[in-house]
């Protein structure tokens, strides 16, 4: 049977021809994109969540000063931890801790945030960035070491008020619920101004331009203008404050000492030297619920915003 070249010639310019394979080539099916995310689905359970899943279990066990699990589940734990008047203070003083230094750390963020999103120059805004990011290469206990130094009695900030004349013997600056305070807003602050600062540069500085064309003065037109336009980074930057000042561990340990009671240093010492691993893994389930809860919230508001 022979072809008609001319057919041939037609059908593939009709598009109807399969056009030939080099040599060596195969035509494998493509791999559906679904199961590329299968190793990271992995990873991150095996990793993550199986450890998490871990703690929950110990969290239901009861305690035994010999067998330290008596492999009897219950919601014990959790009543002790939300009923003991002790772990109320805890909980309450690591929420109105955690609180304070969030709106502490927006009020500072967002003035330095919008100077660094209004920068002039592309190079004024790398070093501002840099100068942001620069203390995170810095470990907490590092950071909170520096801050002992500083507010000790007699450290920088005494020894600068005694010699201006504000006081005549040292203030109690350290191990206060002021102190921690200070040094988790240094802490949070680059997270904040950088989340900050990502959305405030996506808001054009036109519609700025345009609110002092008609006579708003430039703190209205970013109180009216920007901060409206700005709210989810501001809602993202205080979720993520929040949720690191509620988890702090070194700053409240070297800043707060032993008269500051916070759930971080309470989940480790009841793991780690009470070797209480149901009630520290209910603590840190609590806390686990708190960041969960503030990612739900969070995400809910910023959908609405984006409504």
């Amino acid at each position: 049977m022979t072809t008609n070249p001319a057919s041939g010639a037609t059908e593939r310019a009709r598009g109807l021809a399969v056009p030939a394979l080099g040599p060596g080539r195969h035509d494998h099916p493509a791999v559906p994109g679904r199961l590329l995310v299968v190793p990271a689905l992995l990873l991150v359970a095996l990793f993550l969540l199986a450890p998490l899943a871990l703690i929950v279990r110990y969290s239901l066990d009861q305690y035994d000063p010999i067998r330290l699990l008596m492999g009897v589940l219950g919601w014990q734990n959790y009543l002790q931890v939300f009923t003991d008047p002790f772990y109320q203070r805890v909980l309450g003083t690591t929420a109105k801790i955690a609180g304070v230094s969030t709106v502490a750390t927006l009020a500072l963020a967002i003035p330095v945030a919008y100077c660094i999103s209004r920068a002039h120059s592309e190079r004024a805004r790398s070093w501002l960035v840099i100068l942001v990011v620069l203390p995170l290469l810095l470990g907490n206990a590092v950071r909170s070491a520096a801050w002992m130094l500083v507010m000790g009695t007699k450290g920088v900030a005494n020894s600068f008020l005694i010699t201006v004349g504000l006081t005549a013997e040292p203030l109690a600056i350290l191990y206060t619920p002021l102190a921690v305070v200070v040094a988790l807003v240094s802490v949070l602050l680059p997270f904040a101004i950088i989340t900050l600062q990502s959305v405030m540069d996506a808001i054009p500085g036109s519609l700025e331009e345009a609110a002092q064309s008609l006579g708003c003065s430039p703190l209205g037109t970013v109180a009216k203008v920007v901060l409206p336009l700005a709210m989810p980074g501001v809602i993202s930057a205080a979720a993520i404050s929040f949720g690191l000042a509620m988890n702090a561990y070194a700053t409240p340990v070297l800043i707060g000492g032993p008269r500051i009671h916070m759930m971080g240093p309470h989940v480790y010492e009841q793991i780690a030297k009470a070797s209480n691993w149901p009630v520290g893994s209910t603590l840190a389930c609590v806390l686990m619920a708190v960041t969960i809860l503030l990612t739900v919230v969070s995400t809910r508001l910023l959908g609405g915003q984006n409504r």
